[in-house]
This record gives C-alpha cells, structure tokens and sequence, in this order.
C-alpha cells in the first residue's frame, strides 16, 4: 500500500514538473514573440548597426551620409540624428525609440512634446557598447547573436593590448563640426577609449567632459606625438575646415606630430563620435599607427 501511495505521489510530482516546464516553454515562446514584434526606431547609424548585428528589425532609420545595413535599406527615414522629425517618429507608433544618450538634452523637450518615450543607449567606450549589447540581447532574445558579438569586441581588445610596447605615444584627438570648426575628445569620450586600449596616451584627460572647446593657450602647452582628427558627420565640410586651420593657425606647426607627418584623418564607418560595431577595425588601425611594424 504503502508503495502504491509513493508511485502515486513521484508521478504527481513528475506531472507537476512537466507541466512547469510546458508552462515555462510557452511563457518564454510569447516573450519572444512580443519582442519580435515590437515598432523599434534607432535614431543613428551606431544603433542600427547594433540591432543589426542583433538580427532585429526596425520601422525607422535615420537619414545619414553612412551606409546603412541592408536591411535597413527600404525602412522609412525619420531624419538627420542630430535632429530627427519627431512627428515622423510618432507616426510610425513606435513601441520603443532608442537614441544615443550624449543627445538625451538635445532631445527630450521634442520627444515629450509628441509624448514619444525615448530609450537612450550609453555608447561613450568599448565597455559600455558591450553592455548595451548583452542588455538588449536579453531584452529581445538574443543572447546567442549578443554574446557573438561581445567575444568578437573582446578579442580584438586583447588583440590591441597585446602590441602595446615600450613608450606610450602622445595622442591629441579632434572631432571636425561642420560649420564650428572642430572639438578636443578627451579620455572621456568614445574614441578617447579606443585610443587608451590601443596603447595611446590621450593630452587632454577629464574627470567627466567628453567634448573640450580649443584654445590655443591651451593647445600651445601640448606637444603630441599622434594627431587624430575625426571627419565625424560632414567630411567633404570638416576636411577641407582641418585644412585651413592646420595651415593658418601657426599653433600646429610647432607640434611634433605635424613636423613628423603623423596627422591621420579617421573616416566612418570604422570611426565615429559614438561606439559603433566597427570596434575590430578601429582598433586594428589606431594600434598600426601607435606601433607601426618595422
């Protein structure tokens, strides 16, 4: 009898956990389907090379010089980053809109307005774009794609360290602004990043400023070994505007790095403002110019 009452009681048991396990299934199977079904609009080039990368689709991409992934191609445009139509946005009903959080001042006032609730993505280092991907991998279910990713990122940052030898060159980094001239990217910021893992020492560090205003006091004090200039958003603007400046502000000619030629011009899509999904590549070229072979 009593055997009977335990046969009885380890089938319960085992029915229950399959049940569990049924209902565990299905409640995982409707998460997914939630969030693939999801209105997504990125609102730059940067996020919408991580959704692509993530194997997800959008409703809206922004209007931009840089090639877009190929499935973007025919998703309706909802504008320039730097200033996309919100009412564009609103009218696709989005589910979730995701913007890069370096613009959430510039942005905020308009999305309220529309009554658009707006995510925004930290992508000022390597680090933080790895921990964008793993939260919106798991988000979307797509850990698989995500953790893809990070290890690709994290190779090619050990890869970068690994060169590093000897001296640590003196780097200035500038960000070309159409029609404003250019700014200084300290530490802080995403290329400030790329420059520290490549083995680059960065003149102008900050406790928290990612974006410096030039002065030529200050750029007086400084005498770098590398000189990055970022083309960012406009290059057929922003080149020819580093030309001029090179060549009519007497600053830069005493600098080591101009005497010596090693003034490089860094171009989308491997480098820009925010992390992108181009961090293999970027770094490849800053440690060639930081410890070129002989």
């Amino acid at each position: 009898m009593k055997s009977h009452k335990k046969g009885i009681i380890i089938g319960l048991v085992a029915f229950l956990i399959v049940i569990a396990g049924v209902a565990i299934g299905a409640k995982h199977f409707i998460d997914k389907k939630v969030a693939d079904d999801q209105r997504i609009v990125a609102t730059s080039a940067a996020i919408t090379e991580i959704f692509d990368k993530l194997d997800i689709n959008l409703v809206g991409v922004p209007n931009t010089q840089a090639k877009l992934p190929k499935r973007y191609q025919n998703v309706e445009k909802i504008g320039n980053p730097m200033k996309p139509s919100i009412e564009k946005i609103a009218s696709l009903n989005p589910t979730r809109v995701y913007a890069v959080s370096t613009l959430k001042d510039q942005y905020d006032d308009s999305f309220k307005e529309q009554s658009v609730k707006v995510t925004y993505l930290s992508l000022d280092s390597v680090t933080d774009l790895e921990a964008t991907l793993a939260t919106l991998g798991k988000e979307y279910y797509r850990q698989v794609q995500a953790n893809k990713q990070i290890k690709i990122i994290n190779d090619a940052v050990a890869k970068a360290k690994k060169r590093v030898h000897g001296r640590k060159p003196k780097v200035l980094v500038l960000m070309g602004l159409p029609g404003a001239n250019y700014m200084i990217l300290t530490n802080k910021s995403y290329l400030g990043d790329l420059v520290n893992i490549a083995g680059g020492e960065n003149v102008y560090k900050s406790s928290s400023q990612i974006y410096l205003s030039p002065s030529n006091e200050s750029l007086a004090t400084k005498n770098p070994d590398v000189i990055l200039r970022l083309e960012h958003a406009l290059p057929n603007v922003t080149v020819p505007q580093f030309k001029q400046e090179f060549k009519k502000n007497p600053v830069w000619k005493k600098m080591k790095a101009v005497k010596e030629n090693k003034v490089y011009d860094l171009q989308q899509p491997d480098f820009n403002a925010s992390a992108n999904m181009n961090v293999p590549e970027a770094l490849n070229k800053l440690s060639n110019i930081f410890y070129p072979e002989n």
